[in-house]
């Protein structure tokens, strides 16, 4: 249910966030008669998202045994990349708001309104079909689809989003993604060793050492599990947060790692450049 909720709350906040600067734009400059467009645009978005749902719940239902895993396997890694480009992305916006304003203002200018609307149904459509693929993905984890999870992370981000616009909420954006990004970014990791597990499975990648440890068998005296097992009380919630194996293979547990040392590189290196960014800046701001 976690992380069901962590990915949907992102992915709706972020999309709410983008209709909220586009009705803001459209308020402040006197045209609100476009605001019909915006909403018919998320609507045709919402709608394209769940199509693209049932197709996927579709297709997913469609394998068994090694094509299942060979489908789950490349799912998981899509997911992965995925989420990955997105965070990344998410963390070079620093003029995200102007931007899409100027995009606004230019498809205003012009005779006719398709602009407007495409330009909202594309940035939910995305946001859409990326959940849709996290999900997929994190069920493949966890066994199954958490709606519960997925509905409340959608909630909350429309009241946390409306909160933001309408000034009853203050709340350091930039912090909250990089909690958020720590978060999403571990997940990803987990979808990528599960994402080889699946592929080692499946033939398509060699085991080479099956297991580094192997803590599932283990069973405490009372019958209960212990607390790093898959069931146990601190490994379940691994499991279905982080992509958590009690019995990893090598190349499973080398891919994570290397997964997360290379997001750490491209973290440093735009935070790094946005400092010179601002160095720079200051720089010529004293200058002139």
């Amino acid at each position: 249910m976690v992380p069901s909720f962590i990915i949907t709350f992102r992915e709706a906040l972020e999309a709410a966030l983008i209709i909220g600067i586009i009705l803001s734009f459209l308020a402040r400059t006197n045209q609100t008669k476009y605001n019909n467009i915006v909403y018919l645009g998320v609507i045709s978005g919402v709608v394209g998202s769940l199509i693209g749902a049932f197709l996927f719940n579709h297709i997913a239902g469609g394998f068994s045994g090694r094509a299942e895993e060979i489908f789950e396997g490349f799912t998981m890694l899509i997911g992965a990349v995925l989420l990955t480009t997105m965070i990344l992305w998410m963390m070079k916006q620093k003029h995200v708001a102007k931007e899409l304003e100027e995009k606004v203002f230019t498809e205003l200018t012009k005779p006719h309104t398709y602009g407007l609307f495409f330009l909202v149904f594309i940035s939910i459509l995305r946001e859409g079909i990326e959940t849709v693929i996290f999900l997929g993905a994190s069920s493949f984890i966890s066994g199954k689809y958490t709606i519960i999870g997925s509905l409340l992370g959608i909630v909350a981000a429309i009241i946390l989003g409306y909160a933001i616009f309408v000034g009853s909420m203050r709340i350091n954006i930039k912090k909250f993604f990089n909690v958020t990004s720590v978060l999403l970014i571990l997940f990803a990791a987990g979808l990528v060793a599960h994402g080889v597990h699946e592929l080692q499975e499946a033939g398509i990648i060699p085991i080479v050492i099956e297991h580094i440890w192997n803590i599932n068998p283990a069973v405490n005296l009372d019958g209960s599990y212990p607390f790093l097992h898959e069931k146990g009380l601190i490994g379940s919630i691994f499991v279905n947060l982080f992509g958590y194996n009690g019995n990893p293979s090598l190349l499973e547990m080398l891919s994570y790692f290397s997964y997360l040392v290379i997001v750490c590189v491209f973290w440093k290196n735009i935070e790094k450049s946005h400092q010179l960014n601002t160095d720079l800046s200051k720089k010529v701001h004293r200058t002139a």
